[in-house]
């Protein structure tokens, strides 16, 4: 299956779960800004109804998501490519009254929105919620469009970062962002040499309807929320030397990976559902997806974890068998793996599936026979 950043999603699979919601797909773009603190009042006596109020940046679990991945805009890019840049923005002021239609990581925003919701009922004070942020290449002309088409679908997006054609990393950085979400795999690899969190999103043929109320996030464990050296000892000595290694190393914790400190983000905002009594009901759940076997190198990324003050919900070790079907009886809102081989194997089974362009893996393609932590 090949994926494309930019590939139109063609149909949606019949799910089983009685609680999860339907989801689109799409592709990506990034983007500038700069924070705005809003003054805070209270507007009760107007009789108006108002909107969460948003998080301070320094608390926030900031999640920067391009344009192209939360929306559908195949189209428009289309018009880009071909008519050039002024065509382009004729053609999205005179279509900005027609909202977007969902893109890959529609899914993972409105799950976001549902464990804010929750947070804010269990602490009405708190500042510690998720901070979502509309990232754009995008001229300031489109500004209307994305407006019109966040309040179509009933989002609570109120950060936009419009660049205008600019590179977006540095207002990621200012920010402090915790994930950035994109369809330019170049800018992804970007933020991840500035210590970003990123991934590449892909359009899928098919999309797995996900739950509405409880935010499911998948990772793999080599290259993602550890480094990438027991990929290393594989490509260089071999299953037999990767085994020997782990087993030499047991109690030598894993180096960290580009995903580590989102993972524990995650965590952060779970532990205070737990304080509050709702651990086994809790509307954010996080699963370890890896071909590592548990007998002979599952031992080591447990114990790493553990070190870290960190935990997944659900550990599955996979010992080489395809991660496509385990990943949809989870249907995670969004999966992260550093092969392609395995990001388009879940896409395949309805996934969405986000790429980490991160490790040795990045320079030598996937072997089939592969049995580590990949």
């Amino acid at each position: 299956m090949n994926l494309d950043p930019v590939q139109v999603m063609k149909g949606q699979s019949n799910p089983k779960d009685p609680t999860a919601a339907p989801v689109t797909a799409s592709s990506n773009g990034d983007g500038k800004g700069a924070w705005e603190e809003k003054e805070e009042f209270d507007q009760g006596h107007l009789g108006l109804t108002t909107k969460p109020l948003l998080p301070k940046p320094e608390n926030a679990v900031t999640i920067a998501v391009s344009s192209r991945v939360l929306f559908r805009t195949e189209t428009e890019q289309k018009v880009y490519e071909q008519k050039g840049v002024e065509e382009y923005l004729r053609y999205q002021e005179e279509h900005e009254n027609e909202p977007f239609a969902p893109g890959p990581a529609f899914s993972f925003v409105k799950a976001l929105e549902a464990v804010n919701a929750r947070l804010r009922e269990l602490y009405p004070e708190s500042e510690e919620l998720f901070d979502i942020v509309l990232v754009t290449y995008n001229h300031a002309h489109v500004g209307v469009r994305l407006i019109n088409t966040i309040n179509h679908h009933n989002l609570f997006i109120e950060r936009f970062c419009m660049t205008g054609g600019s590179s977006p990393i540095g207002y990621l950085k200012a920010w402090q962002t915790n994930l950035y979400l994109s369809a330019d795999a170049e800018k992804v690899r970007e933020a991840l040499s500035e210590g970003i969190a990123a991934a590449t999103m892909f359009m899928s043929n098919k999309l797995t309807e996900v739950s509405q109320t409880q935010l499911r996030v998948a990772f793999d464990g080599d290259a993602v929320l550890f480094s990438d050296e027991s990929e290393r000892i594989f490509k260089a000595q071999g299953l037999d030397g990767f085994f020997q290694h782990e087993r030499d190393n047991e109690d030598i914790l894993l180096d960290r990976g580009p995903l580590k400190d989102f993972l524990a983000s995650l965590g952060k905002l779970q532990k205070k559902f737990y304080a509050k009594g709702h651990r086994l009901d809790c509307p954010i759940r996080t699963y370890l997806v890896t071909a590592r076997s548990a007998a002979s190198s599952g031992i080591r990324a447990l114990k790493t974890l553990r070190a870290w003050g960190l935990e997944t919900d659900e550990a599955l070790f996979l010992a080489g068998a395809p991660k496509g079907p385990m990943l949809e009886k989870i249907r995670p809102h969004i999966y992260f793996d550093d092969q392609m081989f395995h990001v388009e194997g879940a896409a395949e089974m309805g996934t969405v599936a986000a790429h980490v362009p991160y490790g040795i893996a990045q320079k030598h393609p996937h072997k089939k026979s592969l049995n580590t932590g990949k």
